[in-house]
């Protein structure tokens, strides 16, 4: 069945209509809306399920999306019912680690357009790179970030869709399969230094040290690879000079006109800037490559301003903190850039109407 309704860019499915989860496919050339999200590594969702002995369809169809979009990585369908989905393998198979079990059967193909830019990039941390600068041509939900300190790599991924379900999930997974990704590029026996999880540590913590096999702190504020810079220099066996100006201009032409998008491209950029706290106005600007009059103008255009968008994005990682980790108010303060818990209470309470510790335990019985 087809609708024609949405974004006029788009080709509207769904198996169960759902007016409010439509599946998707983008048509060629067409640029990935705020909340969307190609299936990729998610394909692997319908395989896991069946290790697990179930009928992965009726559970997907429970979620509002046609199993048969499954089929094909480059389906396009909104993380609201992907986030669902996860929430319903995790209940169906009591399995809480199921967003790893996902990831680590991905390989770097699982990763579109730009797991192929990655195979032909002339260094690992040119791959890498390429990661960071192109994913959002098929991902509005994620945003990696790549940064380099005292000849160590913190490679970070970050969920930025407000309130956001299975955030833990969908961040277990893509730590497993960017692992699976650097090892085709540096060899299979490749692992990071260290792997930092923002979750609380679930019953099985041996399948993290498998798959990682490096030392996993949960608890933390985000998802990040842990590992000596001296890999970044590490040469791609294998790559086609050729075959990566040819990808590069296939990407290059799905990121759209300068300015499409802009607020979201903002909020990618602020969701893993803020808990650094290199975030402010001009800072931004700066890296945008404008006056911070100019930014605030393209903001103003877009409905909504800089100081706006940035309560936001604190509100919504404070509640995946409250929500998927033991961190306390003084450390959820701490991220998010306040001096003292009671900032951040008054702050929370401004946003939500409640103080963070009434919001964690209504969410823990909710």
């Amino acid at each position: 069945m087809t609708n024609q309704n949405g974004p006029p860019s788009l080709r509207v499915r769904w198996d169960n209509p759902s007016p409010t989860l439509p599946a998707v496919v983008a048509g060629p050339g067409r640029v990935l809306p705020p909340g969307f999200i190609q299936l990729g590594v998610a394909t692997e969702i319908a395989p896991t399920l069946r290790e697990f002995g179930l009928d992965p369809n009726p559970v997907i169809r429970e979620a509002g999306l046609d199993p048969r979009l499954f089929d094909d990585g480059a389906s396009v369908v909104p993380y609201a019912a992907l986030g669902r989905l996860l929430t319903l393998c995790v209940d169906c198979t009591h399995c809480s680690h199921f967003g790893l079990l996902v990831g680590q059967r991905a390989t770097i193909l699982s990763l579109g357009l730009v797991g192929r830019l990655m195979q032909h990039s002339e260094t690992v941390g040119d791959a890498l790179h390429a990661l960071v600068a192109n994913l959002s041509i098929q991902d509005r939900v994620t945003v990696p970030a790549l940064t380099t300190s005292d000849g160590t790599v913190l490679l970070s991924i970050a969920v930025y869709q407000p309130a956001a379900e299975s955030a833990d999930q969908v961040a277990d997974g893509a730590l497993a399969a960017i692992v699976n990704a650097l090892r085709s590029l540096c060899g299979c026996d490749w692992s990071p230094a260290e792997v930092l999880v923002p979750r609380t540590p679930p019953a099985a913590r041996e399948p993290y040290w498998r798959h990682f096999r490096a030392p996993v702190r949960f608890n933390h504020e985000s998802a990040t690879l842990v590992f000596p810079a001296r890999d970044l220099e590490r040469r791609v066996a294998g790559a086609d000079p050729m075959m990566r100006a040819l990808l590069e201009e296939r990407i290059g032409h799905l990121k759209g006109p300068p300015g499409c998008e802009f607020s979201d491209d903002v909020r990618r950029l602020l969701r893993t800037r803020l808990t650094s706290h290199r975030c402010s106005a001009d800072d931004t600007a700066e890296l945008l490559a404008m006056h911070r009059r100019t930014l605030s103008r393209h903001l103003k255009g877009n409905g909504m301003g800089y100081r706006a968008i940035t309560n936001e994005l604190r509100f919504e990682i404070a509640r995946q903190l409250l929500q998927d980790t033991q961190a306390s108010l003084a450390q959820v303060a701490a991220v998010l850039g306040y001096s003292e818990a009671s900032a951040f209470t008054r702050a929370f309470r401004r946003w939500s109407g409640q103080t963070p510790t009434a919001w964690r335990v209504e969410g823990q019985h909710g």
